[in-house]
């Protein structure tokens, strides 16, 4: 796919989206925690047919600002519709993994006329954990950097489709491989979400919506059952055999019912 780099300044925070151009439906795309827009690579050439694609890199990711002053959930959302304003994505379908997703859950719930549909992967209102930028901040402490080689990342990353993802992430530079994000605009981006949850928020939105699941994701079964209680016009598909980056792991599953959704949308 042959992809023009956009740049959208907001309030002087850099945004780097890689656009697809064409004429369909346009699509944004957006990470989750610690990720960058190369992770939808694999996604993006099985949509480029059908629809215009934007991958975004947001506040504090991949080539985006790095060290945003602002990392609230508010500014996340207003990045989003900075993109769809400035690059002409109207009426756009918001397909985001994690958190992510969650960023493209509130722009549909605070910007209803923006969003045409929404497709959660492994995502949701959260479960307001205290816990959780503790524990991922442990997790981001353990990370060997500089990694020695792409192929010692890779190793540690998870191997495979997944770990070649999150690789595709790192940097080289004086003869190791870093991280493109610190770890404390990590930690300080999920400061809000572990604070409440966001199940008000969930219940404004009005759009169709899809969520993907990995079949061993970390959206619990508890948390999808009160989504759909609460939305019963959602669908919900499970895909057997992943976890929570099911979009690196099975691209192909995750097209296929994306593929679907839209089909259903139909326009």
């Amino acid at each position: 796919m042959a992809w023009s780099e956009r740049i959208v300044d907001r309030d002087g925070v850099r945004l780097v989206c890689r656009d697809g151009g064409g004429t369909g439906r346009p699509v944004i795309l957006l990470h989750g925690l610690a990720g960058q827009s190369g992770e939808w690579d694999a996604t993006t050439r099985l949509l480029e047919g059908r629809c215009r694609v934007v991958a975004v890199d947001q506040r504090g990711h991949g080539a985006s600002e790095r060290r945003p002053e602002d990392v609230s959930r508010a500014a996340y959302v207003a990045d989003v519709v900075a993109v769809a304003e400035r690059l002409g994505l109207v009426d756009a379908v918001l397909i985001g993994q994690s958190l992510g997703g969650h960023t493209a859950m509130l722009t549909a719930a605070e910007h209803p006329g923006l969003v045409r549909a929404l497709v959660l992967v492994e995502a949701g209102p959260g479960s307001g954990d205290p816990k959780v930028p503790d524990e991922v901040g442990g997790w981001l402490d353990s990370w060997p950097v500089p990694f020695a080689s792409r192929e010692a990342a890779v190793g540690f990353l998870g191997g495979g489709a997944v770990g070649e993802g999150w690789a595709g992430g790192l940097a080289e530079r004086d003869g190791g491989w870093w991280p493109r994000f610190d770890r404390d605009v990590m930690v300080r981006s999920l400061a809000e979400g572990a604070r409440r949850t966001f199940w008000e928020e969930w219940e404004r939105v009005t759009c169709p919506t899809l969520l993907v699941l990995g079949q061993s994701g970390f959206v619990p079964t508890a948390e999808v059952e009160e989504m759909l209680r609460r939305r019963p016009g959602t669908v919900a598909v499970s895909v057997p055999g992943t976890g929570h980056d099911l979009h690196l792991e099975r691209p192909d599953a995750l097209f296929a019912v994306v593929a679907g959704f839209l089909d259903r949308l139909g326009g």
